[in-house]
């Protein structure tokens, strides 16, 4: 019997080859995290996700980001994972996964110069503003949407958890919401009320 004798080179170029087409036919096939794991955090978040949706899959870095404060308790002015308030939870999420500062107090950050949506409108990772208090007309608790009406935040009783906006304690008090992508437009050169804010 004849033997052939792949030369080494040869070898290692045709499985990096091989390696490489994988990856490309998984990539092109959508499978991009692995499915158990999506699992595991949609049950933590308590939404559908999919590692094969395009939305999902877009925007999985907030859903695991958040995913991963569900249950840290509420700290007035906090910024860390001992405790935080419901404006730094959003200040924190917002510059690790989208690299945008943005106002650190929630009535700053809803006095910005931004387009007020509808609930109908609203898409992942968007803003979602409360008036709780006994000022209904004065915004003082802040949000972050999921998608299918959930969105997360740092309530002052439970810490970190997930909601709906359909539950009646946020149906009454809920007042505007504003796009991530508007938000995104913004630079250090931008001013919201006479003040300038970014990453100074």
């Amino acid at each position: 019997m004849r033997r052939y004798i792949i030369p080494y080179s040869l070898l290692s170029i045709i499985l990096i080859f091989l390696t490489t087409s994988c990856g490309t036919q998984k990539t092109q096939g959508g499978l991009l995290y692995d499915p158990d794991e999506v699992t595991e955090l949609s049950a933590r978040l308590g939404i559908p996700l999919s590692n094969i949706n395009r939305d999902d899959v877009k925007n999985m870095p907030l859903y695991a980001e958040v995913s991963r404060w569900l249950g840290i308790p509420y700290r007035y002015a906090g910024l860390s994972r001992k405790g935080v308030d419901c404006s730094g939870f959003v200040y924190l999420v917002y510059r690790k996964v989208y690299g945008i500062t943005i106002p650190r107090s929630t009535s700053a950050l809803s006095n910005m110069k931004m387009r007020k949506i509808s609930k109908n409108n609203l898409k992942t990772g968007d803003l979602v503003f409360f008036a709780t208090s006994k000022h209904l007309n004065r915004i003082n608790h802040v949000g972050i949407y999921l998608k299918d009406g959930c969105f997360i935040h740092a309530s002052t009783s439970k810490g970190v958890i997930v909601s709906h906006l359909d539950e009646n304690y946020y149906g009454r008090t809920w007042k505007n919401n504003f796009h991530l992508s508007d938000l995104q437009n913004f630079t250090r050169k931008e001013y919201y009320n006479g003040q300038r804010f970014g990453n100074e």
